[in-house]
């Protein structure tokens, strides 16, 4: 999603907005499900995703 996201606004896509807004959705989750487990990996990976859905968000204007 963020790889897809990325090249949307590279080529300023005409869902690129809207695909942000997924990629935001999506990361959000995955970031709530790593942060449920105390594995110094699985609390990284809820860090990484919650500062890409930060971005996507304001890629968007949200």
């Amino acid at each position: 999603m963020c790889e897809m996201s990325a090249a949307f606004m590279s080529m300023n896509g005409q869902f690129a907005k809207e695909h942000c807004k997924s990629c935001a959705t999506i990361c959000d989750a995955c970031a709530k499900e790593c942060s449920m487990f105390k594995d110094e990996h699985c609390q990284k990976c809820a860090d990484v995703c919650r500062m890409c859905a930060n971005e996507c968000r304001k890629m968007t204007g949200m």
